[in-house]
């Protein structure tokens, strides 16, 4: 295969983009700026470079623009929910359930995991933080062990599968031209492998530092975990009335009653439409009249007005999270035959990262194991910037290109999936949303990263092994 000087410069920035992740940096420069020179050089005009990084991000927008409105939707939901002071209600009885601190380890990552499947775990772990870890440190829990299981449950089992939700299978699926039901269908899989073992191994770790429920450090621990979440604790505990009990049980039943339906048309009626891009649509269909419901509640005088702020409230979260995310897919959406077309102006764009791919394929081993331990490689490199997110359309073309007949390429995003969030989504990056987790625990966040360390790379390599030999 031939390869000209615009597949050469994707290579090249392509590399300067994972160098950047690195480092730490924002790719969003580089990625402009690849769109740019790599659009002037195929089209030889540099008007068509201009407009080229217009198109990218275009298409980008267009195909990820679904994302945006399920996060605002779950996210405006929340909000009126803490209106209510129904999202207290929902979790204040799990608290009677932490009898001891075993217990209260595997209750955390319990209630993280599904309140962080329907809302995602940043907005969900002050919530958790201030009403359930104090009660597992009174139980005998350290607050520290309490970081260790929201941390391994929500930014990283729950987070990475995104199996509610669907943004990451989403941005894997996009960038591999695959089907979005099959990436989220095999990275719920091996989040609950590499999130099982993660917890087993946390808990085999940990467990001697388990103390009893009558111990004097964890008074001692609860008055500074008092002191770390104490302005939240005064937002939680407002407006505990007759309709905050109505919807802390119409909301979870409702939710489940979602799940429910969509797993019934998945195994038995054989569809499976409701699992893909129409089930995302589905819960957030299902989100906004249960918004428009609690809004009401609240105040029947005032009600256009809150949907209206929360569901600006809920925009502005979705573009602060997934904003930079368009630059990046449109510079790697550039590489795909499927994009580059619309992106570039022509009939038949060209496939720039799978004919690089390709053009290497015979100095590499022909493995499918070679080719998932090189995804998950990059996308924990992808991760390293403290996103998770971000590298989703790097992970996903390069699963695209990787393809073997050992292994497909939804298999491999998935793979790529997991190293990118459960690195950067928040486990063992210290500049991550992990920093939240252990603000509200009173614990030092590089402590906290070196304890998740061990238990998430072993539960990832177990997960990608299983992957390529099993499913």
């Amino acid at each position: 295969m031939e390869l000209t000087i615009p597949h050469l410069l994707y290579g090249v920035f392509t590399l300067i983009i994972i160098v950047t992740m690195i480092f730490r940096k924002g790719v969003v420069f580089p990625t402009l700026l690849g769109t740019f020179v790599i659009a002037f050089v195929y089209k030889g005009n540099m008007v068509d470079g201009f407009t080229a990084i217009f198109n990218a991000n275009l298409v980008a927008a267009q195909e990820l623009f679904s994302i945006f409105l399920i996060i605002t939707f779950m996210l405006a939901l929340l909000h009126s929910l803490r209106d209510l002071g129904a999202d207290v209600r929902m979790i204040q009885p799990i608290q009677k359930m932490m009898v001891n601190g075993h217990v209260s380890f595997f209750v955390l990552i319990g209630i993280t995991y599904v309140i962080s499947l329907f809302f995602w775990p940043t907005p969900a772990v002050p919530l958790i933080c201030a009403l359930l870890v104090p009660a597992a440190v009174k139980a005998g829990l350290p607050a520290m062990t309490a970081a260790v299981a929201i941390a391994i449950a929500g930014q990283g089992m729950a987070l990475s599968s995104d199996y509610i939700v669907q943004v990451a299978p989403s941005l894997s699926a996009a960038s591999a031209g695959v089907d979005v039901a099959s990436v989220a269908d095999k990275a719920l899989v091996l989040s609950l492998i590499a999130g099982g073992v993660a917890i087993l191994l946390a808990y085999l770790f940990y467990r001697k530092s388990i103390r009893s429920k009558d111990d004097p450090l964890n008074e001692a621990e609860l008055q500074l975990l008092q002191t770390a979440d104490s302005s939240t604790n005064k937002v939680r505990t407002t407006n505990l009335g007759t309709w905050s009990k109505v919807f802390a049980i119409v909301v979870p039943l409702s939710l489940l009653g979602v799940v429910i339906f969509m797993m019934y048309s998945k195994l038995f009626s054989g569809s499976g439409d409701l699992v893909g891009g129409d089930g995302a649509a589905f819960i957030g269909g299902v989100a906004v009249i249960l918004l428009l419901l609690s809004t009401v509640a609240f105040g029947r005088q005032h009600a256009l007005d809150y949907v209206s702020n929360h569901i600006t409230d809920g925009f502005v979260f979705a573009f602060k999270a997934m904003g930079p995310v368009i630059p990046i897919a449109g510079f790697f959406f550039l590489g795909s035959s499927e994009f580059s077309g619309s992106i570039l102006g022509v009939e038949e764009g060209p496939a720039l990262l799978f004919d690089l791919v390709a053009s290497t394929q015979e100095f590499l081993p022909q493995s499918a194991l070679f080719a998932a331990l090189s995804v998950l490689i990059i996308g924990i490199i992808t991760g390293l910037d403290g996103s998770g997110f971000s590298g989703l359309p790097l992970t996903g073309a390069l699963a695209a290109s990787l393809e073997t007949a050992s292994i497909d390429a939804a298999t491999l995003a998935a793979i790529g999936q997991m190293g990118a969030i459960w690195t950067g989504g928040g486990t063992i990056v210290a500049w991550s949303s992990l920093i939240a987790i252990a603000g509200f625990c009173g614990v030092s966040v590089m402590d906290l990263v070196r304890k998740n360390f061990l238990p998430v790379i072993a539960g990832l390599i177990i997960a990608t092994l299983i992957a390529v030999f099993a499913l």
